[in-house]
């Protein structure tokens, strides 16, 4: 299924990034929402085994836990990268005047050129910081969706690793 949504995005915008293209922004909020899903579902189903004891092995434990954590860190970058001032294409076209996060290089122009922006590698960067660090590291969430999807992250991340690393050192003893 994530497949078919991923060729149905290509086909219709191959080139979205540079112009807001609504269609292909919702086939892209669809694929993420899939993902997400499935992902989620992975974690609940872990969750209840880890409850249960079903999980005997600790490297079918890390695994599993250190994949779901993984893929968390890459949908959460893709929701912060797709959803930030309305998207990519938005940001090209400047059709939205504040941001949703503060990077660095945003609040001081000795950081950075002049026309620095945020590419996916920042949101990934951010997402990975958020979900180690379990709060915002150097990029601040400025709007209340920002703030709940960090939050959400955040909890998410250590709900999977609180519970994979307490089991894992029970299993290891």
């Amino acid at each position: 299924m994530e497949f078919v949504i991923l060729l149905s995005l290509y086909a219709f915008s191959p080139k979205r990034l540079g112009k807001h293209h609504p269609p292909t922004r919702r086939i892209g909020f669809i694929l993420t929402s899939v993902i997400t899903v499935s992902n989620t579902a992975s974690a609940v189903k872990l969750i209840s085994e880890l409850i249960s004891g079903g999980i005997g092995s600790a490297t079918q434990l890390l695994a599993s836990g250190g994949s779901i954590w993984l893929t968390n860190v890459v949908i959460f970058s893709v929701w912060f990268w797709d959803l930030d001032r309305g998207g990519p294409g938005s940001r090209a076209e400047a059709k939205k005047d504040w941001p949703d996060f503060l990077f660095p290089q945003m609040s001081d122009p000795s950081f950075a050129p002049k026309d620095w922006h945020p590419q996916f590698f920042d949101y990934l960067y951010m997402s990975f910081t958020n979900a180690s660090a379990f709060s915002p590291t150097d990029v601040l969430p400025l709007t209340r969706w920002a703030k709940m999807l960090m939050l959400l992250q955040s909890t998410t991340s250590l709900i999977v690793v609180g519970l994979v690393v307490a089991k894992a050192v029970n299993i290891l003893h």
